[in-house]
């Protein structure tokens, strides 16, 4: 059984329909991907999971239980976490003040604190340091354990490369790989096409709001309209 199903989902701003009819699913364990140009409704799938935009038509199951119509709160309380787009810190926080707000059970806290520490040995080094001041990288590993600091089942990251350096991009891979690894299930937005899909170990593609291909890592890289839409091949 999926850890998440999207069931013909529709959701939006307003007026506007951004997703239309998505359906997807991810199996404990999995990275999946979600790749799309801008504008394609790839946020506004995460946030109609996390429950921060309301679901106008379709259903979204955790586990085999409904969770759209749901609170936020709700959402991360049945283990899933979201690393939004742009990292969205507390700049005037700690670094390790913005690490325990993520905390959901504060018996947990310390380990899932050296937990973090122990895969961002750099937050470690700058715990005290104001949120801030981290260089963009920095940051990134910041939001990451945040979310991490709630011990999700499911994590959902939002371009965690943006604006980020090659070296940086590689290393928080790297990481997201190391996450998996040990057990979190992944759901991956990322305009770095080539970097999700090496991840991914399933992948579907969003375009103005309708997934139009779907299919295993492999399939997908060697997609004629993948190549070039998305890989510039």
């Amino acid at each position: 059984m999926s850890l998440l199903r999207l069931d013909s989902i529709e959701a939006g701003y307003r007026d506007l329909v951004a997703v239309h009819e998505v359906s997807l699913q991810v199996r404990a364990g999995e990275v999946v991907a979600l790749i799309g140009g801008n504008g394609a409704g790839k946020t506004t799938t995460l946030r109609a999971i996390t429950g921060l935009l309301p679901v106008r038509r379709g259903r979204i199951e955790l586990d085999g239980e409904r969770i759209d119509g749901r609170a936020p709160s709700e959402v991360v309380a049945r283990g899933i976490a979201h690393v939004p787009e742009g990292r969205q810190l507390f700049p005037t926080l700690s670094v390790r003040e913005n690490l325990e707000l993520g905390a959901r059970d504060r018996a947990r806290r310390a380990d899932a604190l050296a937990s973090v520490f122990a895969l961002f040995p750099r937050l470690r080094e700058r715990e005290r340091q104001l949120a801030g001041t981290l260089s963009g990288g920095e940051q990134q590993m910041c939001a990451i354990g945040r979310a991490l600091m709630a011990c999700p089942r499911l994590l959902l990251l939002d371009e965690p490369s943006l604006g980020l350096a090659p070296v940086m991009v590689k290393l928080i891979f790297e990481t997201l790989a190391t996450i998996n690894t040990d057990g979190t299930t992944i759901l991956l937005v990322e305009q770095n096409v080539a970097r999700a899909l090496a991840l991914a170990h399933r992948a579907y593609v969003l375009e103005n709001g309708r997934i139009v291909l779907d299919g295993p890592r492999a399939a997908l890289q060697q997609s004629e309209h993948v190549k070039q839409a998305y890989l510039g091949l």
